[in-house]
């Protein structure tokens, strides 16, 4: 036990994790997941599927969730650094429609731990980035949600530099935001 060290956040079951570092002359080891002590960390959760992507400098994936199979992730970067972050569209939540961003990258190690309900997405740093997933449910392609990245209604602070825009994919600049969200699956 005692391989993390669990950082909490501003809004409710979002955590930040930090793993311990065992280093020396030849490089370092990690344990990622560890079911005991993420439990013992108050995430007892079954990870079902697990998913990588790679993607270059100023891609920005998301916002996404799923609508009838939500999902936990636990979130890290693999090779380079992104801005990960998470908005919170749990139905009565004092905190809907807030987001928290984290810097990942593979020197700081950090893991972010997005509960169900959450909209995620992150915005790459470096010039290139892997980051890796573990789901608690499995990608329903029918049941795909978004909010628009930019939506004004939450306000992310993309650490975008001036001038600079985004490397989206078709369906991310199309999603409407949180207004239209709420009223699709919250009001009716």
């Amino acid at each position: 036990m005692g391989k993390i060290t669990v950082e909490t956040c501003e809004i409710e079951g979002l955590k930040v994790i930090v793993p311990t570092v065992f280093g020396d002359s030849r490089g370092y080891f990690i344990e990622t997941y560890n079911y005991n002590d993420f439990k013992e960390a108050g995430i007892d959760q079954v990870f079902v599927q697990d998913n990588q992507s790679a993607s270059t400098k100023h891609v920005l994936r998301g916002l996404h969730f799923q609508i009838q199979y939500p999902q936990d992730k636990l979130v890290r970067v693999l090779s380079g650094e992104v801005f990960d972050v998470a908005v919170d569209l749990r139905p009565g939540s004092a905190t809907y429609g807030k987001w928290h961003g984290v810097v990942l990258s593979a020197e700081n190690k950090k893991q972010f731990f997005v509960p169900k309900n959450f909209a995620h997405g992150f915005l790459v740093l470096s010039d290139y980035a892997e980051f890796a997933y573990k789901c608690t449910d499995f990608y329903h392609p029918n049941d795909e949600g978004g909010i628009l990245w930019n939506d004004p209604g939450i306000g992310v602070e993309w650490p975008i530099p001036e001038g600079i825009s985004p490397v989206l994919s078709d369906k991310d600049t199309k999603w409407g935001g949180i207004a239209e969200y709420t009223k699709k699956y919250r009001e009716g």
